[in-house]
């Protein structure tokens, strides 16, 4: 049913798609009986299985998704709905953003891959905390599914900041939403923002981290910090990472995002160039960041949690990536192709 709802809506502009059909969900919805309908398709069963805790946080299953998806924390119940066991919102700044010229997005069904450079498009940090706060007021003090939704924040900086004051940037997402999501994930390997990856660097992601480590200590209730790494990095710059990460004792790594590299496409080179610059996301990527996920695990003898992103569409996908090491898994091109159903089908096959 889904394959053929897909041919139909990948005929028209994915940006576009997306918001359309996030709002028609989100329409559908308000009507309580449709929506316990939607969860009860959807939601996978609260199989003893699949839930766990790390991060000092319990989640109802190990399948979340992906910041980029709801960056403006709009989606929540519907996404709780579809059976998610957290959702990263972001990558919130602290600026209102409208991201880069559109198009911006592009599919590339040969390689079951999209193609983005958004750019950071969201709301601004005010906006999207105040959202939160609400979302938490009517849904965490009622008895209802959504409640046990983990949101993470995805926090960066716009992109009128110069590098040198990006800390600022990471400091005053992190305290705005400090109090209306569970953990946080530093985002400073998105391609779409000129000289972000540059951020990588030992010395730049040092002095964001550390800062954001002792604000967060000062706190009455502090909130796991994790950094989201390229999948473009070498082994030395992983290296890197992963010295400072445990040497200011940061709680984990989400592996990966986006990559640069467009080697090994099926997709038309020529339609490739008319595309221009962004990040690739889906099934490309599969391998890569199960390779760094392994290596995450092996060198650090699993004490440091990575959450694994890139080209997870099925069960099997999942379980390469949990085998590797990782302890959670999250989707976004993978929930594009495969559908609303795709939390419930991994998490069977989990099973």
């Amino acid at each position: 049913m889904y394959n053929l709802l897909r041919s139909f809506l990948f005929l028209f502009d994915p940006e576009r798609v997306h918001y359309f059909s996030m709002n028609a969900l989100k329409f559908l919805c308000k009507s309580r009986f449709i929506k316990k309908l939607v969860a009860k398709k959807f939601t996978p069963a609260p199989f003893a299985g699949l839930s766990h805790t790390i991060f000092n946080l319990q989640f109802t299953n190990p399948v979340g998704l992906g910041a980029g998806f709801d960056k403006n924390a709009l989606y929540l119940t519907e996404l709780a709905a579809l059976g998610f066991g957290f959702v990263e919102i972001g990558t919130v700044t602290p600026l209102p953003q409208v991201g880069n010229d559109k198009p911006r997005l592009f599919r590339l069904p040969k390689d079951k891959a999209l193609f983005n450079r958004m750019g950071f498009n969201n709301d601004g940090v005010k906006i999207i905390a105040e959202r939160l706060r609400q979302w938490l007021v009517e849904n965490r003090t009622m008895a209802i599914p959504a409640c046990k939704l983990i949101i993470g924040g995805n926090i960066g900086k716009n992109k009128i900041t110069p590098n040198e004051d990006a800390w600022k940037d990471y400091e005053i997402c992190f305290t705005a939403l400090h109090d209306h999501v569970d953990y946080f994930v530093v985002n400073v390997s998105s391609p779409n923002t000129p000289g972000l990856r540059e951020l990588q660097e030992k010395d730049s992601l040092s002095k964001i981290l550390q800062n954001l480590q002792q604000l967060n200590n000062k706190k009455a209730t502090p909130k796991p910090i994790l950094l989201k790494i390229a999948p473009d990095l070498t082994i030395s710059q992983i290296d890197a990472v992963i010295e400072l990460a445990m040497e200011i004792k940061l709680d984990g790594l989400v592996a990966a995002n986006t990559t640069i590299s467009l080697s090994a496409l099926i997709t038309d080179e020529a339609l490739l160039k008319n595309i221009g610059t962004g990040g690739l996301s889906g099934q490309p990527l599969k391998q890569r960041s199960t390779e760094i996920v392994n290596y995450i695990h092996q060198k650090t003898n699993g004490q440091l949690p990575v959450i694994a992103s890139g080209g997870i569409f099925t069960g099997a996908d999942a379980k390469e990536k949990l085998n590797a090491g990782a302890s959670l898994v999250q989707v976004w091109t993978g929930f594009i192709y495969e559908g609303p159903a795709i939390v419930s089908n991994i998490c069977k096959s989990l099973l």
